[in-house]
Protein backbone atom coordinates (compact mmCIF):
# COMPACT_ATOMS: atom_id res chain seq x y z
CA UNK A 1 0.00 0.00 0.00
CA UNK A 2 2.78 2.40 0.90
CA UNK A 3 4.58 1.78 -2.42
CA UNK A 4 1.41 2.59 -4.35
CA UNK A 5 0.85 5.76 -2.31
CA UNK A 6 4.42 6.90 -2.95
CA UNK A 7 4.09 6.27 -6.68
CA UNK A 8 0.73 8.07 -6.84
CA UNK A 9 2.17 11.07 -4.97
CA UNK A 10 5.12 11.14 -7.37
CA UNK A 11 2.78 11.17 -10.38
CA UNK A 12 0.61 13.80 -8.68
CA UNK A 13 3.55 16.20 -8.34
CA UNK A 14 4.46 15.77 -12.02
CA UNK A 15 0.87 16.39 -13.11
CA UNK A 16 0.69 19.54 -10.99
CA UNK A 17 3.91 20.84 -12.53
CA UNK A 18 2.54 20.07 -15.99
CA UNK A 19 -0.61 22.11 -15.25
CA UNK A 20 1.33 25.07 -13.88
CA UNK A 21 3.74 25.08 -16.79
CA UNK A 22 1.01 24.63 -19.38
CA UNK A 23 2.61 21.45 -20.67
CA UNK A 24 0.22 18.94 -22.19
CA UNK A 25 2.83 16.65 -23.70
CA UNK A 26 2.78 12.93 -24.27
CA UNK A 27 4.45 12.45 -20.88
CA UNK A 28 1.30 13.78 -19.19
CA UNK A 29 -0.80 11.28 -21.09
CA UNK A 30 1.63 8.49 -20.18
CA UNK A 31 1.31 9.36 -16.47
CA UNK A 32 -2.49 9.26 -16.69
CA UNK A 33 -2.36 5.88 -18.40
CA UNK A 34 -0.05 4.63 -15.68
CA UNK A 35 -2.64 5.73 -13.09
CA UNK A 36 -5.26 3.69 -14.97
CA UNK A 37 -3.18 0.55 -14.65
CA UNK A 38 -2.44 0.95 -10.93
CA UNK A 39 -4.63 -0.88 -8.33
CA UNK A 40 -5.77 2.33 -6.62
CA UNK A 41 -8.15 1.98 -3.66
CA UNK A 42 -10.39 4.47 -1.85
CA UNK A 43 -7.80 4.69 0.91
CA UNK A 44 -5.12 5.72 -1.58
CA UNK A 45 -7.49 8.27 -3.13
CA UNK A 46 -8.27 9.75 0.26
CA UNK A 47 -4.65 10.00 1.44
CA UNK A 48 -3.10 11.28 -1.80
CA UNK A 49 -5.94 13.52 -3.09
CA UNK A 50 -4.94 12.42 -6.59
CA UNK A 51 -8.57 12.68 -7.74
CA UNK A 52 -8.52 16.45 -7.27
CA UNK A 53 -5.43 16.74 -9.45
CA UNK A 54 -6.86 14.58 -12.23
CA UNK A 55 -10.15 16.47 -12.11
CA UNK A 56 -8.33 19.83 -12.27
CA UNK A 57 -6.24 18.53 -15.16
CA UNK A 58 -9.38 17.54 -17.05
CA UNK A 59 -10.80 21.04 -16.67
CA UNK A 60 -7.71 23.10 -17.47
CA UNK A 61 -5.93 21.41 -20.38
CA UNK A 62 -6.68 21.69 -24.06
CA UNK A 63 -5.37 18.32 -25.21
CA UNK A 64 -8.33 16.14 -26.18
CA UNK A 65 -6.46 12.88 -25.48
CA UNK A 66 -5.48 14.04 -21.98
CA UNK A 67 -9.03 15.23 -21.24
CA UNK A 68 -10.58 11.98 -22.47
CA UNK A 69 -8.19 9.85 -20.42
CA UNK A 70 -8.78 11.98 -17.30
CA UNK A 71 -12.55 11.60 -17.74
CA UNK A 72 -12.17 7.84 -18.06
CA UNK A 73 -10.11 7.68 -14.86
CA UNK A 74 -12.67 9.75 -12.93
CA UNK A 75 -15.45 7.51 -14.24
CA UNK A 76 -13.57 4.38 -13.13
CA UNK A 77 -13.02 5.82 -9.66
CA UNK A 78 -16.74 6.45 -9.25
CA UNK A 79 -17.11 2.79 -8.33
CA UNK A 80 -15.86 3.71 -4.84
CA UNK A 81 -18.91 5.90 -4.28
CA UNK A 82 -22.34 4.79 -3.09
CA UNK A 83 -24.93 4.39 -5.88
CA UNK A 84 -26.62 7.67 -6.80
CA UNK A 85 -29.93 8.13 -5.03
CA UNK A 86 -29.20 5.61 -2.29
CA UNK A 87 -29.64 6.54 1.35
CA UNK A 88 -25.93 6.18 2.04
CA UNK A 89 -24.81 8.32 -0.90
CA UNK A 90 -24.55 11.46 1.24
CA UNK A 91 -22.60 9.75 4.00
CA UNK A 92 -20.47 7.47 1.86
CA UNK A 93 -19.37 10.11 -0.62
CA UNK A 94 -20.15 13.44 0.99
CA UNK A 95 -19.16 16.62 -0.74
CA UNK A 96 -19.13 15.03 -4.17
CA UNK A 97 -22.54 15.88 -5.61
CA UNK A 98 -24.77 18.53 -4.11
CA UNK A 99 -28.00 20.17 -5.18
CA UNK A 100 -26.05 23.31 -6.05
CA UNK A 101 -23.58 21.32 -8.16
CA UNK A 102 -26.49 19.68 -9.93
CA UNK A 103 -27.97 23.09 -10.80
CA UNK A 104 -24.58 24.31 -12.01
CA UNK A 105 -24.20 21.18 -14.08
CA UNK A 106 -27.61 21.72 -15.69
CA UNK A 107 -26.72 25.31 -16.57
CA UNK A 108 -23.38 24.23 -18.03
CA UNK A 109 -25.10 21.52 -20.03
CA UNK A 110 -27.48 24.10 -21.53
CA UNK A 111 -24.55 26.35 -22.39
CA UNK A 112 -22.75 23.42 -23.98
CA UNK A 113 -25.80 22.60 -26.11
CA UNK A 114 -26.05 26.22 -27.26
CA UNK A 115 -22.34 26.15 -28.19
CA UNK A 116 -22.65 23.04 -30.25
CA UNK A 117 -21.80 20.55 -27.54
CA UNK A 118 -18.67 22.33 -26.27
CA UNK A 119 -18.15 23.99 -22.93
CA UNK A 120 -15.64 26.63 -21.90
CA UNK A 121 -13.71 24.28 -19.63
CA UNK A 122 -13.45 21.39 -22.08
CA UNK A 123 -15.59 18.68 -23.70
CA UNK A 124 -19.15 18.57 -22.39
CA UNK A 125 -20.19 15.74 -20.10
CA UNK A 126 -22.52 13.23 -21.66
CA UNK A 127 -26.18 13.38 -20.63
CA UNK A 128 -26.68 11.84 -17.21
CA UNK A 129 -22.97 11.94 -16.38
CA UNK A 130 -22.30 13.88 -13.16
CA UNK A 131 -19.06 15.53 -12.25
CA UNK A 132 -17.51 14.09 -9.10
CA UNK A 133 -14.68 15.56 -7.07
CA UNK A 134 -12.20 13.24 -5.40
CA UNK A 135 -11.58 12.30 -2.71
CA UNK A 136 -15.06 12.45 -1.17
CA UNK A 137 -15.30 14.80 1.80
CA UNK A 138 -17.68 14.20 4.70
CA UNK A 139 -20.55 16.65 4.81
CA UNK A 140 -22.61 17.57 7.85
CA UNK A 141 -25.90 19.28 8.61
CA UNK A 142 -24.97 20.06 12.22
CA UNK A 143 -25.17 23.83 12.70
CA UNK A 144 -22.27 23.92 15.19
CA UNK A 145 -19.96 21.99 12.89
CA UNK A 146 -20.96 24.09 9.89
CA UNK A 147 -20.21 27.28 11.84
CA UNK A 148 -16.81 25.91 12.88
CA UNK A 149 -15.99 25.04 9.27
CA UNK A 150 -17.00 28.54 8.21
CA UNK A 151 -14.75 30.17 10.83
CA UNK A 152 -11.81 27.91 9.93
CA UNK A 153 -12.29 28.76 6.27
CA UNK A 154 -12.12 32.47 7.10
CA UNK A 155 -8.83 31.92 8.92
CA UNK A 156 -7.29 29.93 6.06
CA UNK A 157 -8.24 32.49 3.39
CA UNK A 158 -6.54 35.70 2.45
CA UNK A 159 -2.93 34.70 1.82
CA UNK A 160 -1.28 33.67 -1.44
CA UNK A 161 0.47 30.42 -0.52
CA UNK A 162 2.31 28.59 -3.29
CA UNK A 163 1.98 24.87 -4.08
CA UNK A 164 -1.56 24.65 -2.68
CA UNK A 165 -4.04 22.48 -4.58
CA UNK A 166 -6.90 22.24 -2.06
CA UNK A 167 -9.12 25.24 -1.39
CA UNK A 168 -9.48 26.85 2.07
CA UNK A 169 -13.01 25.41 2.26
CA UNK A 170 -11.71 21.89 1.68
CA UNK A 171 -8.82 22.23 4.14
CA UNK A 172 -11.19 23.68 6.76
CA UNK A 173 -13.61 20.78 6.29
CA UNK A 174 -10.77 18.26 6.65
CA UNK A 175 -9.49 19.86 9.86
CA UNK A 176 -12.95 20.13 11.41
CA UNK A 177 -13.66 16.50 10.55
CA UNK A 178 -10.41 15.38 12.18
CA UNK A 179 -11.28 17.29 15.37
CA UNK A 180 -14.82 15.89 15.39
CA UNK A 181 -13.49 12.34 14.88
CA UNK A 182 -11.49 12.69 18.09
CA UNK A 183 -14.39 13.81 20.32
CA UNK A 184 -17.41 12.43 18.38
CA UNK A 185 -19.53 15.33 19.66
CA UNK A 186 -19.63 19.14 19.66
CA UNK A 187 -19.20 19.75 23.37
CA UNK A 188 -16.96 22.37 24.98
CA UNK A 189 -13.80 20.30 24.45
CA UNK A 190 -14.53 20.18 20.73
CA UNK A 191 -15.17 23.94 20.59
CA UNK A 192 -12.02 24.74 22.57
CA UNK A 193 -9.96 22.57 20.23
CA UNK A 194 -11.36 24.36 17.17
CA UNK A 195 -10.79 27.75 18.82
CA UNK A 196 -7.16 26.97 19.65
CA UNK A 197 -6.46 25.84 16.05
CA UNK A 198 -7.98 29.11 14.76
CA UNK A 199 -5.91 31.28 17.11
CA UNK A 200 -2.67 29.60 16.08
CA UNK A 201 -3.46 29.51 12.35
CA UNK A 202 -4.17 33.25 12.21
CA UNK A 203 -1.15 34.22 14.32
CA UNK A 204 0.74 36.74 12.16
CA UNK A 205 3.96 35.86 13.99
CA UNK A 206 3.65 32.20 13.05
CA UNK A 207 2.90 32.07 9.28
CA UNK A 208 4.70 28.76 8.88
CA UNK A 209 1.91 26.84 10.61
CA UNK A 210 -0.73 27.90 8.09
CA UNK A 211 1.65 27.51 5.17
CA UNK A 212 2.67 23.99 6.18
CA UNK A 213 -0.96 22.97 6.66
CA UNK A 214 -2.15 24.38 3.34
CA UNK A 215 0.74 22.68 1.51
CA UNK A 216 -0.04 19.35 3.14
CA UNK A 217 3.18 19.16 5.16
CA UNK A 218 1.02 19.02 8.30
CA UNK A 219 -1.97 16.70 7.91
CA UNK A 220 -5.43 17.56 9.29
CA UNK A 221 -5.25 14.66 11.75
CA UNK A 222 -1.88 15.84 13.06
CA UNK A 223 -2.93 19.49 13.37
CA UNK A 224 -6.08 18.42 15.22
CA UNK A 225 -4.03 16.98 18.11
CA UNK A 226 -0.95 19.23 18.18
CA UNK A 227 -0.15 20.87 21.52
CA UNK A 228 0.30 24.67 21.82
CA UNK A 229 4.06 24.09 22.10
CA UNK A 230 4.09 22.07 18.86
CA UNK A 231 2.07 24.71 16.98
CA UNK A 232 4.15 27.63 18.27
CA UNK A 233 6.75 29.36 16.11
CA UNK A 234 10.46 28.71 16.62
CA UNK A 235 10.80 32.11 18.29
CA UNK A 236 7.98 31.44 20.74
CA UNK A 237 9.33 27.97 21.55
CA UNK A 238 12.72 29.52 22.37
CA UNK A 239 11.06 32.07 24.69
CA UNK A 240 9.07 29.36 26.45
CA UNK A 241 12.14 27.19 26.91
CA UNK A 242 13.97 30.17 28.41
CA UNK A 243 11.15 30.78 30.88
CA UNK A 244 11.07 27.11 31.83
CA UNK A 245 14.82 27.07 32.43
CA UNK A 246 14.64 30.21 34.55
CA UNK A 247 11.79 28.72 36.57
CA UNK A 248 13.77 25.53 37.18
CA UNK A 249 16.84 27.51 38.22
CA UNK A 250 14.79 29.64 40.63
CA UNK A 251 13.17 26.56 42.14
CA UNK A 252 16.52 24.86 42.61
CA UNK A 253 17.98 28.01 44.17
CA UNK A 254 15.10 28.30 46.62
CA UNK A 255 15.31 24.62 47.53
CA UNK A 256 19.05 24.15 47.81
CA UNK A 257 20.30 27.47 49.18
CA UNK A 258 20.49 27.88 52.95
CA UNK A 259 21.03 25.75 56.03
CA UNK A 260 18.22 24.23 58.04
CA UNK A 261 18.26 24.66 61.82
CA UNK A 262 16.03 24.26 64.87
CA UNK A 263 18.08 26.67 66.99
CA UNK A 264 16.15 29.69 65.70
CA UNK A 265 12.49 30.32 66.57
CA UNK A 266 10.02 32.07 64.26
CA UNK A 267 8.48 35.10 65.97
CA UNK A 268 5.29 34.69 63.94
CA UNK A 269 4.31 31.01 64.19
CA UNK A 270 6.67 30.14 67.10
CA UNK A 271 7.99 27.07 65.20
CA UNK A 272 11.66 25.99 65.14
CA UNK A 273 11.80 24.92 61.49
CA UNK A 274 13.98 27.54 59.85
CA UNK A 275 16.58 27.98 57.13
CA UNK A 276 19.31 30.63 57.39
CA UNK A 277 21.91 32.18 55.11
CA UNK A 278 24.86 34.31 56.12
CA UNK A 279 25.96 37.11 53.79
CA UNK A 280 28.73 39.69 54.19
CA UNK A 281 26.79 42.94 53.84
CA UNK A 282 29.17 45.18 55.74
CA UNK A 283 32.89 45.70 55.82
CA UNK A 284 35.20 42.72 56.15
CA UNK A 285 35.94 43.34 59.82
CA UNK A 286 32.25 43.30 60.68
CA UNK A 287 30.35 40.06 61.38
CA UNK A 288 28.20 38.52 58.61
CA UNK A 289 24.47 39.23 58.51
CA UNK A 290 22.16 36.22 58.96
CA UNK A 291 18.92 36.05 56.97
CA UNK A 292 16.36 33.58 58.29
CA UNK A 293 13.35 31.97 56.55
CA UNK A 294 10.65 30.09 58.43
CA UNK A 295 9.85 26.92 56.49
CA UNK A 296 6.45 26.70 58.17
CA UNK A 297 4.82 30.08 57.52
CA UNK A 298 7.28 31.74 55.12
CA UNK A 299 8.17 34.54 57.53
CA UNK A 300 11.53 36.18 56.82
CA UNK A 301 13.73 38.27 59.13
CA UNK A 302 17.26 39.44 59.59
CA UNK A 303 19.24 38.09 62.53
CA UNK A 304 22.24 40.16 63.55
Amino acid sequence: MMDIEDEVLRIKKKLEKAMKGGKNSDSTLDMLKKLQEMPITLEVLTKTRIGMTVNALRKNVGDDAVVATAKTIIKDWKKFLAPSGSKDSVNAAPGCISEENSRDGAEKEKDAESNGGKSESGPALSRGEKEVSFPPRPVTTDSVRLKCREMLTGVLRGEDIEDVMASPEEKAADLEQAIFDEFRNTDMKYKNRVRSRMMNLKDAKNPMLKGNYMRGIITPRKLAVMTPEEMASDEMRAVRQKFVKEGIDDAQLTTNQGTKTDLLKCGKCKKRNCTYNQIQTRSADEPMTTFVLCNECGNRWKFC
